[in-house]
This record gives structure tokens, C-alpha cells and sequence, in this order.
């Protein structure tokens, strides 16, 4: 019990007790904001980030296997939260032309406005980032960047579609390397969520 990173004696012994503990702050804020948007549009928090991935990913990645692997979820919640967004008339269903069995989820116009209403719900985070300068910036990114690649390499995190889980990632000891851009990676070049990931 006194090891724990909540018990604030040992918070205030320990960096990496703190930088939990500021970790678990952020993620408190960001789930603030979530419920914010969810009393505004009537959505949970879950159908909020359904709609939002949806919106920016490619179809292959817009069906209800992936989408529970991306949120860590069963598929039968993330079932029950389309469900509910089909009833609502913000997704529609779209079968594939090669397998009538499977199906891809698709925003509806109402599906678009809700995105439009909820997608800047952490703006006022982003905006506080960029009053720091440059470099800060740039320590804080790849410190998360090696933070979150820590968590998926111990199955806490289980879809991730960053440079450092791609194939077309190469790393020499000093130099980050992307083989399809054929373009060398400063930190903040690394990406957490690319479109041509394919994983290695």
C-alpha cells in the first residue's frame, strides 16, 4: 500500500511516481471533456470516439473487430455503441461487394455534424502545448512517443500504427529512418497514427 504511486509520500519521493500521477491528471481531463461532449450531444463518451475514428481512417479499419481492438474493448460493447449510432441515423452500415458476411461502417451527414461539433474537444490542450517553445515540445513528444511504444510492447496499448511498429521503420542506433518516405525521422517527425503503417 505505501508503495503505491497515490499515496503522496511516495509521490513526492519518487520522479516516476510524479510523472505517473501527472499522466493520470491528463487523463482525467481528457475524460472531462469526453462527458462534456457526451451531456451535449446525448452520445456516451464511447460513441463519441466511434464516430471520431471513423471519420479520419480508412474503411478497412471502419468495422467492428478493429474497432474494439483500437478501443480495447469486446465486441459486443463496441456492437451495442454502433448500434445505437445506426439507430440514430449517424452511421450506416456498407456491405462488401466481395464478402456479403462483412461490412465496413460509414458517418452519415448527421454522423459528419456530430464530428464537426465534438472533433475540437481538446483544442484547449493543443493550445496550451503550443505556448511552449520548440524544444520543450520536442522533449515531451518523444518522451510520450517512448512511453506509449513501452505500453504497447506490454500488450497495455494493442492497436498501434506508429513508425516504430511499421515495416518501413529502420533505425541504425542513431538515426530514425522511414523506407517509404525514404526520408530520415527527426523526433518530431515520428508519427503515432500513419495512414501508410503497415504493421511489421
Amino acid at each position: 500500500m505505501n508503495d503505491s504511486i497515490f499515496n503522496v509520500n511516495q509521490q513526492n519521493s519518487s520522479v516516476d511516481a510524479k510523472i505517473v500521477a501527472g499522466l493520470e491528471r491528463i487523463g482525467e481531463v481528457f475524460r472531462t471533456l469526453l462527458w462534456q461532449q457526451s451531456r451535449m450531444t446525448g452520445l456516451s463518451p464511447i460513441q463519441i470516439q466511434v464516430l471520431l475514428f471513423l471519420a479520419f481512417h480508412e474503411p478497412a479499419k471502419c468495422r467492428i473487430g478493429y474497432l474494439a481492438e483500437e478501443f480495447n474493448l469486446t465486441k459486443p460493447t463496441i456492437s451495442d455503441a454502433v448500434k445505437v449510432l445506426v439507430q440514430k441515423e449517424l452511421l450506416v452500415r456498407v456491405v462488401d461487394p466481395f464478402d456479403s458476411r462483412s461490412h465496413s461502417l460509414q458517418l452519415t451527414t448527421a454522423g459528419q455534424e456530430i464530428v464537426e461539433q465534438t472533433g475540437s474537444f481538446a483544442n484547449g490542450i493543443s493550445q496550451l502545448i503550443g505556448k511552449m517553445d520548440g524544444r520543450q515540445k520536442t522533449v515531451l513528444y518523444e518522451s510520450l512517443f517512448t512511453l506509449i511504444y513501452g505500453l504497447h510492447q506490454h500488450g497495455l496499448i494493442a492497436v498501434q500504427r506508429m513508425c516504430k511498429t511499421c515495416v518501413h521503420y529502420q533505425y541504425d542506433g542513431q538515426i530514425h529512418y522511414c523506407g517509404l518516405l525514404k526520408i530520415p525521422l527527426e523526433a518530431d517527425l515520428l508519427r503515432l497514427d500513419c495512414p501508410e503503417h503497415t504493421h511489421a
